[in-house]
């Protein structure tokens, strides 16, 4: 079984904390980073080249959308799942245009964003 390699960018504590729970449960997952900025987000996928990225769209500094944009332009490989509360097709449609293989609500079950994570690896 390969790993898939994660970097999650979300800037509320509480949420990026019960994405690591989350996540932690899945053998073939390990999360190499965290982001709680877009900037930072960006950095760090040009360093640790993560296989996923989940990506939260309101976040400081540089928004999810803008930061998926230069992700997947310096970095095609790494794939990008937005993580948002905001439910407008508007912003799914930007975030696909911007390159992101998924658009998920924060409303899902705990199961999704797992099953998610290997449907775009």
């Amino acid at each position: 079984m390969s790993v898939i390699t994660v970097l999650l960018a979300e800037d509320h504590q509480i949420v990026l904390e019960g994405l690591k729970v989350l996540l932690s449960y899945e053998e073939e997952i390990e999360i190499v980073g965290e982001a709680t900025d877009g900037h930072t987000a960006v950095e760090l996928v040009g360093k640790l080249k993560p296989d996923v990225v989940v990506m939260d769209i309101a976040m400081p500094q540089l928004n999810g959308l803008e930061a998926t944009r230069q992700i997947r332009h310096q970095n095609p490989k790494t794939k990008v799942i937005i993580l948002s509360a905001h439910n407008d097709d508007a912003y799914v449609k930007q975030a696909l245009d911007f390159g992101a293989s998924g658009y998920l609500l924060k409303q899902i079950s705990g199961s999704a964003l797992p099953e998610a994570i290997r449907q775009v690896h």
